[in-house]
């Protein structure tokens, strides 16, 4: 299962219909809680999520409306019984915040504080890249590793099956049968998440090639004076980082309270992602990671 669950959409002041940040991805077996604002531990009961699914929590930044939420689901952690250990990442420089939220909420977790200060990779699989706001802030990428795909038929074909397929893919060839012969590369699959910025080149490099890419979209290009006055991107420049990254899926949000409506703001990013699908992102959607196409079946000499 991987599967982004949408908790918050709001920027800095929520709204009747949208509450502060929250996101929740289901990776296989990991829950990556991405940003959690005031309200997160309730917007997890309406949207029908455990907070015991949780394994790691990813803060952008330690503005509020991205943080507040941490001591409540964290209590809420311990009120579950949540035994297994959960990884804390924030940028180090919010140390002092970070710290003082944890300390109001309930012991007994089994919690480690991982603060970065700089580019690179913070756990398996898991980057961060410096973005571009008021406030030390970075987004984070995962990438699963690139593996193969077999091929049922290729497979049938020169007589490997049952516990031999294991044995090909450990070394590599069985009984003159090489792997690539049976097998397609399967690029890994991408999330990115990009908060709380102004167009810069970390978050053109966590877009690259990033099936779902979720992106900040706090005002529309109409009111881009304001979007750079408080170092944030308007809807427009969100669609530029998933044309020029090649995104599949391009999921808009944080969006401020001044749009009741921010169907104009999708079609200013639709209108420059390139080829990305862009959604506005409601509180308490689901949005699949897209599925790549399975390549085409490798070419045999002479054929």
């Amino acid at each position: 299962m991987r599967e982004l669950v949408v908790l918050g959409t709001a920027s800095q002041v929520p709204t009747r219909n949208r509450n502060h940040n929250g996101y929740l991805l289901r990776w296989d077996g990991e829950g990556l809680l991405f940003d959690p604002g005031e309200g997160t531990q309730r917007q997890m009961i309406h949207a029908g999520v455990s907070a015991s699914q949780i394994t790691r929590i990813c803060l952008t930044h330690v503005h509020g409306d991205h943080c507040f939420g941490l001591p409540g689901v964290l209590s809420r952690m311990v009120l579950d019984r949540a035994a297994h250990p959960v990884y804390l990442h924030y940028p180090a420089s919010g140390e002092d915040v970070v710290r003082a939220l944890v300390s109001v909420a309930s012991p007994g977790l089994d919690l480690h504080l991982q603060p970065h200060g700089g580019a690179g990779q913070v756990a398996p699989g898991l980057e961060v890249r410096p973005l571009r706001h008021r406030i030390e802030t970075f987004g984070y990428r995962l990438t699963e590793p690139d593996g193969r795909t077999m091929l049922p038929r290729e497979l049938a074909a020169a007589g490997i099956t049952g516990p031999d397929v294991g044995r090909l893919q450990r070394e590599g060839s069985l009984r003159g049968v090489r792997l690539q012969d049976v097998s397609v590369e399967r690029p890994g699959q991408s999330f990115a998440f990009i908060m709380d910025t102004a167009p810069c080149e970390g978050a053109d490099a966590l877009a690259d090639g990033a099936d779902l890419l979720v992106t900040e979209s706090t005002f529309s290009d109409d009111d881009d004076g304001l979007a750079r006055q408080y170092a944030h991107l308007t809807a427009g420049q969100a669609g530029d980082i998933a044309a020029a990254g090649r995104a599949g899926t391009l999921v808009l949000t944080h969006f401020s309270s001044r749009y009741g409506d921010v169907g104009p703001l999708a079609e200013q990013a639709a209108a420059r992602a390139g080829g990305a699908t862009v959604i506005a992102a409601n509180d308490f959607d689901r949005i699949r990671v897209p599925r790549r196409p399975l390549p085409a079946s490798p070419r045999k000499p002479g054929t």
